[in-house]
Formats: structure tokens, sequence, C-alpha cells
């Protein structure tokens, strides 16, 4: 093969690097131990043992046999009475971590070093105390109480461990228990409600479990759900009032209440002229309601874009709302303005403050998953406080839009829920 001048410099240029290259991997070969070994020599045990017990848990720490041989060493433990685990921690520590156990009690665990020849050297036994695991700790800290349409779930999770908060009911046909819904998570502060429920008093039992399937006790309780209804949307008028928001592109406010949840929507000036911030709209739902929760539609992507978690989606908005006739005004935001179910000086009713909630696979814009795709579309859904007043006229406050730019907004539908009666 002819080599050419051109490619002969690039050689001389690059000739350092792969000396380099050579002389690391040579290096590296040299100390390497390799996992298959022919050694079949037992090796030591480990040895200082000791014990931290914590939280369903515990961490146990030691020294390493004096073999050269040894891969890792392996903990062998039963977590309840039916499961065993194996954890396994390489010989570049001197800690392993063994978890899952159902209850705080004595356990006893099995530890051996195993050597690259997969050769197991003699056991060495250790007691561990864990603590309360994580789900019995939750447990005594379910709440429950009477929702719109069925029952309101609250539990504390203080470890943020991953737990799955499990509701049962009597099927009314078979008469037997049978889950009605799995909620699984981490957070710290778990509240949540299910619906679609009559309004007799109805039995609920709610059960914790965690990752290795350990199951907590079954809490019962019974409540009478509230009535809840979709507020009916064709009573739905805009109420302009001095203070709104101009209407841009043709995307008019009845647009939110169309039930389509697509584009058209509707949408503000962009930018708005004069700049006022926060912008706000207002109208007439046709008839008062204590509100029970509500979903926003956002634009999606359409034959412009696509629009999910950017440009003029409302990032935090705050809902106000009134039954007696609008007064106009300047409504106030930020740490000045009052709390939920407290009023603005013109009595507007803060009904509370909202947030869109993050891109369900954390990629940043414009990039997005199928999953993303269908959160967007779905909507997001939002309750209101239990404690509060009825209303008929509403107020969409945006205080920040989701490309920070604060000088427009749009929304593509809007769904309420609650008891006109």
């Amino acid at each position: 093969m002819i080599m050419t001048n051109r490619y002969k410099k690039l050689l001389w240029r690059l000739l350092p690097v792969l000396m380099a290259v050579v002389m690391f991997s040579c290096s590296k070969v040299a100390d390497y131990k390799g996992v298959v070994s022919d050694d079949k020599t037992k090796p030591g045990t480990v040895t200082n043992v000791q014990v931290k017990n914590e939280a369903g848990s515990a961490i146990i720490t030691y020294d390493l046999p004096a073999s050269e041989n040894v891969l890792y060493v392996q903990a062998s433990y039963m977590i309840n009475d039916n499961a065993s685990r194996q954890t396994k921690s390489s010989f570049y520590t001197d800690t392993i971590h063994v978890g899952g156990f159902e209850k705080s009690q004595d356990y006893k665990v099995t530890l051996h070093a195993v050597s690259r020849a997969n050769v197991m050297s003699d056991p060495v036994e250790v007691t561990v105390h864990p603590g309360v695991p994580a789900y019995l700790e939750a447990f005594p800290t379910i709440g429950t109480k009477a929702d719109f349409g069925g029952i309101n779930i609250n539990v504390l999770n203080r470890f943020k461990a991953n737990l799955g908060i499990i509701t049962i009911s009597r099927d009314p046909r078979t008469n037997q228990l049978e889950i009605i819904n799995q909620n699984y998570t981490n957070r710290d502060t778990i509240s949540y409600s299910l619906r679609g429920y009559d309004t007799i008093p109805k039995e609920f039992g709610i059960y914790i479990t965690d990752q290795w399937g350990n199951i907590s006790d079954t809490f019962f309780t019974t409540v009478k759900p509230i009535y809840e209804v979709q507020i009916d949307k064709s009573k739905f008028n805009g109420y302009v009032l001095p203070s709104d928001v101009r209407t841009g592109f043709g995307w008019e406010i009845q647009n939110l209440w169309n039930g389509n949840t697509g584009s058209p929507g509707y949408h503000t000036e962009q930018p708005i002229q004069p700049l006022v911030w926060p912008a706000v709209i207002t109208f007439d739902m046709g008839q008062g309601a204590k509100l029970s929760r509500y979903t926003i539609w956002n634009r999606g992507i359409d034959g412009s874009g696509n629009w999910l978690w950017q440009a003029g989606a409302p990032l935090t908005w705050t809902m106000w709302g009134r039954i007696s006739d609008p007064v106009d005004e300047t409504l106030p935001s930020g740490s000045g303005a009052p709390g939920v179910g407290e009023t603005s000086p013109n009595g507007w009713i803060n009904l509370g403050t909202f947030r869109l909630p993050e891109k369900p696979s954390g990629l940043p814009n414009p990039q997005y998953t199928n999953a993303d795709l269908d959160t967007w579309n779905a909507g997001f859904s939002f309750n209101f406080s239990l404690d509060l007043p009825k209303v008929r006229y509403i107020r969409f406050q945006c205080l920040e839009n989701a490309s920070l730019t604060n000088n427009f907004f749009n929304v593509a539908e809007l769904t309420f829920w609650g008891d006109p009666r």
C-alpha cells in the first residue's frame, strides 16, 4: 500500500498519542485481575465485621481476606418468612448493604468471600436488627376524607422510599375485595383522590407495599363521596373586564370550552401591547358551583410546530373566582397576594396557584418522547381546596409562561368539575 505525504504527516502527528495509548494499555493489562481463574484455592473469610442498622436495612463493613483471588463478597439472608435475597459487593470496597427486611427484628446474614474461580470461603454469620422499614413507617400516617366523587388519600413517606399505596374495595357483583387502584411513588408527601363513585357510603381498604413485596396491614374506612359533575360548558361565556389582556391571532376565548383540546385555542396578543404582566382573562360559567377540580390542555403539536413545555404554555398561574357580579381590578400576585380562600381588595377569591408539571422524560426542549406527548395530550388535572365557596366568574391569571418571555400565553381547553346545585 502506498502512503501519501499527507497521511505520513498525519501519522507522525498521531504517533505520540498512539504510543501513550499502547503504554497505558500494557500497564493496565499487567495490573488487571481477570474474572475467570484456575486458582481453586478457597479464599479466606471476611473479618472485623461491623453493623450499622437503618430503616428496613443495614450496612455491613468488614476487612477483606488477604487472598489475592477474591472477586466479591456475597451476603445471603431472608427478608421475611418466604423470600431470600443475595447482595454482592466487589473487592474494591469493604461495605455491603442488605435491605428489604419485613420488620424491625433480628435477621441472620451469611457472608462469603468469593474467588475469581467462583470458590466460596467459609461462611461468616452476622446478626442485623434493621429499624422499622419505610412501608411500616408510612402505614400509621394514612389519612382519608370524602372528596368530590370519591375519596382523598394522604400518606407521609418520610424516607422517600419506593412505595405502593394499594386501595381495595368490595366488588358489588362478587362481594369480594378487589384492587381498584395502585399508586407507586417515592414522593415524601403523597396526596391523591379516587373518583367516579356515587354519593352513598362506600368502604375502602388501603395497604402499603414496598419494592420487595412486603405488605402492611389494611386500613379500612367508610366515606360518603361528595356530589360532583362536569360543569356544563354550554353556559360558559366570555366576560371581558378593562384590565383583561387582548386576544391575538383570532384564537378567541370561546375556544377554551368548545370541546376541542387541539388548536386553535385561546391566545393573547404576542407580545401583549402595552405589556401588563401578569396577564389576566375573565369568563362566566353561567352558573354558580362549588368547584372540585379542573383539567387544562395546552397547545401541543400542530401545523406550525411543536409547543410541548415551551412557548406560551402557562408555567405558573392563579385561578380567581367570585359568585357576585365581577368588579375589575389589577389582581395581586407574588408574596403580597392573598392565600387560597382569601380575597383580593375587590372581592376576587384566590382559588389556588398552580404549576405545569415537569416533562416526564426530562429531555431538553424541543426533544420529547411518546410518553411525554401522551402526557401532554391527556391534559393536566388539578384539585381545588374542599373549603372554597361557590363561584361563578373565573379569572385566569398567568404568572409565567413556559418560555419565560412573560409577554403572552395560550391555552387550548379548560374543563371544570364540581357541584352546581
